[in-house]
């Protein structure tokens, strides 16, 4: 679904990302692992057009998307829940959601799957419960339920989260677990996470990014055999 071939990508002078590869099968989920600094949160905004690459491929469902800008990506069906979140703190929840649904209204999948309000609701019954409510007053973890909600409204082939776990209370985490398994055969799930568990639970395949590079690959369930929790920890 989302293929990234050899990607090279400069901070001035820096050279941030190098040859990097990676590919995310239909309706799996693809995990990006790697400690602070390594250049993690730096492919996602390249994915996305957020910051362009100096050379190499970015294809999406088959089509060349390397020079796209970020707005024909999201039509394209890639969304993003950047870390941090960003949604609209002054605005409801109900609010931010209908930000996602316009976009939505414009991204067309090639299945001609849709997700609705309803469909949001019932993955996340506190969005429904609180809809009124403005968004910055929500906690940390409905914060990132609504900027997941919100993302899934733009019908998205591709669903990009950065770090969905940062700063999370364990039981919302555990929710966010669940919910990614929900998801996996509706949509492809590219995933970039520091928790091992976390990650190992909901990987069908895994990267790992040390100083820019790839340095070790492989299936979900190889993640304990290949030693990657050592790759990653501090």
């Amino acid at each position: 679904m989302l293929r990234v071939q050899g990607i090279n990508q400069y901070y001035g002078s820096s050279h941030t990302l190098r040859d990097v590869s990676l590919s995310i099968a239909d309706g799996a989920c693809t995990v990006v692992l790697g400690r602070n600094g390594v250049g993690k949160t730096t492919l996602l905004k390249c994915l996305i057009g957020l910051l362009p690459i100096r050379n190499g491929e970015i294809s999406l469902g088959g089509a060349d998307i390397t020079r796209a800008p970020a707005h024909r990506r999201a039509l394209a069906g890639l969304g993003y829940v950047p870390q941090g979140r960003d949604i609209f703190s002054h605005l409801s929840v109900e609010e931010n959601l209908e930000v996602g649904a316009y976009a939505g209204e414009r991204s067309v999948r090639r299945d001609g799957r849709q997700f609705s309000f309803d469909e949001v609701y019932k993955i996340f019954p506190v969005l429904k419960t609180m809809r009124a409510r403005i968004a910055g007053n929500l906690s940390g973890g409905q914060q990132q339920q609504l900027a997941i909600g919100r993302a899934l409204l733009t019908n998205p082939s591709v669903l990009i989260l950065d770090e969905p776990t940062e700063g999370i209370q364990p039981s919302i985490v555990k929710e966010i677990e669940a919910v990614i398994q929900s998801l996996k055969g509706s949509l492809s799930i590219l995933l970039v996470e520091q928790f091992f568990d976390f990650a190992q639970a909901v990987a069908d395949d895994y990267v790992v990014l040390v100083r820019g590079q790839v340095v070790s690959a492989g299936r979900g369930d190889e993640m304990e055999r290949n030693n990657v929790r050592a790759l990653i920890s501090v």
